[in-house]
């Protein structure tokens, strides 16, 4: 299977995925801590892939996402965006709503 096949497979495996530095319980870096954060406030179980752990991938995701930075955010095989995005979308509330509905 190539990188571009396993991103792939993993998007569509995932209802709320997560490609971050670190894991969930040892984030690697500020800005997926924030991401972290923000998605498990809202109460939903979410897979997540340590890009420090395959750097396939993390040399391959930000071509196929059209997205530079780590951590990315992808719901129902749409990439939603990095911390900053996730964050704000938390603040606003509609990070909750865009869950609720994927995992509606």
């Amino acid at each position: 299977m190539s990188v571009i096949e396993t991103i792939k497979a993993q998007i569509n495996d995932n209802t709320i995925l997560l490609y971050m530095k670190g894991e969930p319980a040892q984030p690697q870096c500020g800005f997926s801590a924030q991401a972290i954060q923000a998605l498990q406030a809202c109460g939903h179980p979410f897979g997540f892939v340590n890009i420090l752990e395959n750097p396939d991938i993390r040399q391959a995701l930000p071509e196929y996402a059209k997205w530079p930075t780590f951590p990315q955010l992808w719901v129902k095989g749409e990439l939603i965006g990095g911390c900053d995005i996730i964050v704000e979308l938390f603040q606003e509330g509609q990070l909750q709503t865009i869950l609720d509905e994927a995992m509606a």
